[in-house]
């Protein structure tokens, strides 16, 4: 067991780190990164400059957002995270696996410069035989990688800083901004919300009859996988864990980890889920041609994908296995949560069980409405429900939740006349993958969709500035022939 997670969070080499990131940006000089800006000045509604693009969300999806518009000369542009440095996504807060369940090779946030990647980062500090040597990728080093590649890219950052409305027009986003300082209101022509897996929804919180999530009590002792859990809070004490997938043994094991009692994991269904069938979508014929296909085939497709359920990596099987007090009841799920002094009783379809402590490991919801931001938009924005068979959509609501994306990831309006501008708005998360598959959150796709992503928006803006380019351009008046004796006055 030991040699399997060997490497979860390696030794950092600060030295080395900054030799390759001179040479990284070496690489980058040698590729023209970053060009000149040639996106011409729009003024908004309030007499000041537009940006080019609003990113919302500074992790792995966001800043890789960001790299790509850079890359094509977008440089007009904000990248925003209400979290600190270190705590964007998943990485540093609420995933709790030890390892990533992705192979180390692959590729994403570098965008295809070999200095950029995982393994340049890796080797520099330990080698080609520490990487020869390496299983798979520590979380930590995970994070820590990307913010060496947002550091080393020139991709700034502004943390402690929320996105808390959005207004689309004809002309541009009006984007209400709460940081330290305050309120701020701006005007972008291109809005990317790059928030990650609650992006085009929220937490998935099962309602039970017996439960007011909003007591204090509640709040303490009936947890959500995304709460901010410690080893040492569960010392001694009887855990129930609601849910099967990654994050549900992830919790686990924390628990047990920390000294619990004992952790009980309740399954609906009789077994696990045996195959991820996702890992067999990441090859580039998929992840580039999928976002092509017709709408029957790319619903056949992914909701078979999202039917099977993708089973937990066998790395946290184990690792909460090795504890004898740790067992799962299958084929039991739960009908009421009740509060007493004692603690959490559960009521299943076989028994009631007592518990110091619950964790509902039930993931996020695909769901406009109960996002934010969205909410106030997501009557006219185009769903998947409204592109497949009424009989399809009532199989599989979640699936028929998804909001249905033009080529660039932007929202399309159900009646165009009721709500200019939607188009201005970019999903790059979650919601994006009935529309595009798994190109925004998931690394093998990574790269794929963030040029994707780049490319519609720079068409977008260049078509929109068509006349003041071509001004521009019946302007450019650079003699060539000057030194020569061929120069026409």
């Amino acid at each position: 067991m030991a040699e399997i997670w060997q490497g979860v969070k390696s030794v950092r080499d600060e030295g080395a780190l900054a030799v390759l990131a001179r040479r990284a940006r070496h690489d980058l000089e040698m590729l023209n990164y970053p060009p000149s800006d040639w996106v011409p000045e729009v003024a908004g509604p309030d007499g000041k400059p537009m940006l080019d693009a609003l990113i919302v969300g500074g992790g792995m999806c966001g800043q890789t957002a960001a790299f790509a518009l850079r890359r094509e000369g977008v440089r007009k542009i904000r990248v925003i995270d209400r979290c600190a440095r270190g705590d964007e996504g998943p990485w540093g807060t609420y995933a709790r696996m030890e390892i990533l369940r992705s192979p180390k090779h692959l590729t994403g946030p570098d965008l295809g410069v070999p200095s950029l990647t995982f393994r340049a980062w890796y080797e520099a500090q330990h080698g080609e035989d520490g990487w020869a040597q390496l299983y798979k990728v520590g979380r930590i080093d995970w994070r820590d990688y990307l913010l060496w590649v947002r550091d080393t890219v020139g991709v700034e950052v502004e943390n402690g800083m929320g996105l808390v409305a959005i207004a689309p027009t004809a002309s541009g986003v009006h984007a209400t901004l709460e940081g330290a300082k305050g309120r701020e209101d701006i005007w972008a022509r291109k809005i990317v919300l790059a928030g990650g897996r609650d992006g085009a929804g929220a937490l998935r919180l099962p309602q039970f009859p017996g439960l007011d999530r909003a007591s204090a009590e509640a709040r303490r002792r009936v947890l959500h996988s995304t709460d901010g859990i410690e080893p040492e809070d569960f010392a001694g004490k009887r855990v129930g864990v609601l849910g099967a997938g990654a994050s549900a043994f992830d919790c686990a094991a924390t628990a047990l980890e920390g000294g619990a009692a004992e952790v009980l994991m309740f399954v609906r269904r009789p077994h696990l889920p045996q195959v991820n069938k996702s890992k067999g979508a990441s090859y580039p014929g998929f992840l580039r041609a999928f976002g092509s296909l017709s709408d029957a085939d790319r619903w056949r497709l992914q909701a078979y994908i999202f039917g099977e359920q993708a089973p937990p990596p066998h790395e946290s099987v184990l690792r909460c296995d090795v504890h004898p007090n740790f067992s799962i009841r299958f084929a039991e799920p739960w009908t009421d949560v009740l509060l007493d002094a004692a603690g959490v009783r559960v009521t299943t379809t076989k028994g009631r069980f007592d518990f110091d402590a619950v964790i509902l490991a039930t993931g996020f919801d695909i769901d406009l409405e109960k996002h934010p931001l969205l909410a106030p938009l997501a009557g006219n924005i185009l769903l998947w429900r409204d592109r497949v068979a009424p009989e399809l959509a009532a199989q599989d609501m979640e699936c028929a939740r998804h909001p249905y994306l033009g080529a660039g990831f932007e929202l399309i309006a159900r009646e165009s006349d009721r709500m200019q501008g939607l188009d201005r708005i970019h999903m790059f998360n979650v919601g994006a993958t009935m529309s595009h598959a798994a190109l925004a959150g998931d690394i093998p796709g990574l790269q794929i969709g963030a040029r994707r992503l780049a490319d519609a928006i720079v068409a977008h803006l260049f078509e929109e500035s068509l006349p003041e380019l071509e001004a521009r351009l019946r302007a450019h008046d650079e003699r060539e022939l000057a030194p020569t004796r061929y120069l026409v006055p």
